[in-house]
């Protein structure tokens, strides 16, 4: 694919594609590439893929891509999109933090890869403390029982993702957050980017043994229940935050007394149930939570590289300073979106 601009760079003048595909007639490759000229440059793949669609005859067969797969080509030779070997990726394993201050940092790392201060980011999350976590557009009173999070003394936080609500415990959960450039995800859909970005856990799951496979839109399981699920923030300045928490064990009597989503979903089954809907890692591979934790990091290693890093003492100033103007605020907790 070789993209040519016009003098003022803000349009495509012409484009010139190749590769490993097959269409019918010759000429529809010619009603591709003029398509896309006039195009500004930071169309999105959508828009790209449009242009081509209208640009097609009835009769014109495309084989083994399609206009989105060229659009995106063209995005990528623009520079406006990429793929996982484009990138260099930090992990950042830090020990046990309060749940307020865990959801700060996510924000924390997607600001510094937006200012350009880190690069894509996989960061495995260590709890202090039992807590419940609420997405962004959920009401705290739909979800939480206040008799039950105050009998088991956890806490309430809201993160900045959309998605259900969910019960952690220290010891019961692993939790990892992928920070990386909108780029990777460019042209494809909230549902599509799951299925891309899980991907690799999904592998390092097999690689244990487990069947696992992705169930959209935002679930991991095997034949024998639910693994685990994901949340996504995609932030204005080109960053998407992609979380995942996986049960590594679970205590479903008190996950019922403190969920109120749970009881209602469960509560003609009992919690017997409740236990085999997310039949968790510790039962699937016998083995302990810190390996379980290794054996993902070394497969995304394997897969992408993965440079060691820690969290800095700026980054540590910045997420008390959202805990404090956000975070641990009535108003975010018990906000109704």
């Amino acid at each position: 694919m070789t993209v040519h601009l016009d003098d003022d760079g803000q349009r495509i003048r012409q484009v010139q594609l190749a590769g490993d595909f097959f269409l019918e007639p010759d000429q529809a490759l010619g009603r591709i590439e003029n398509a896309l000229v006039g195009a500004l440059v930071d169309q999105t793949a959508a828009a790209l893929a449009k242009r081509i669609e209208v640009a097609l005859e009835p009769g014109d067969t495309l084989v083994g891509f399609d206009a989105r797969a060229v659009a995106v080509a063209v995005r990528r030779a623009l520079g406006k999109s990429s793929t996982w070997s484009d990138h260099v990726y930090t992990l950042i394993e830090d020990g046990p933090r309060d749940p307020l201050t865990q959801m700060a940092l996510d924000q924390v790392y997607a600001e510094e890869l937006m200012a350009g201060r880190r690069g894509p980011t996989l960061r495995f999350w260590q709890w202090s403390a039992n807590a419940v976590i609420i997405g962004s557009y959920q009401s705290w009173a739909n979800e939480v029982d206040p008799a039950g999070v105050a009998r088991h003394q956890v806490s309430v936080v809201r993160r900045v993702s959309g998605g259900g609500a969910m019960f952690v415990e220290p010891g019961n959960t692993i939790t990892y957050s992928l920070v990386v450039p909108e780029s990777l995800v460019d042209g494809m859909s909230f549902q599509d980017s799951y299925a891309f970005l899980d991907a690799w856990c999904v592998g390092a799951l097999r690689s244990l043994g487990i069947n696992a496979t992705y169930q959209p839109i935002n679930d991991i399981a095997s034949p024998a229940g639910k693994i685990a699920g994901a949340a996504q923030k995609r932030f204005a300045g080109g960053a998407v935050l992609h979380h995942v928490t996986m049960a590594y064990d679970i205590d479903a009597a008190k996950m019922m007394q403190v969920l109120r989503i749970g009881r209602e979903k469960l509560s003609d089954k009992g919690t017997t149930s409740a236990a085999k809907r997310v039949d968790p890692l510790r039962a699937q591979t016998g083995m302990a939570r810190d390996q379980v934790i290794a054996a993902f990091i070394d497969h995304f290693a394997e897969l992408y590289g993965l440079e060691r890093s820690g969290p800095t003492a700026a980054e540590l100033v910045r997420a008390a300073e959202l805990v404090e103007a956000k975070f641990g605020t009535e108003a975010w907790l018990h906000r109704v979106p």
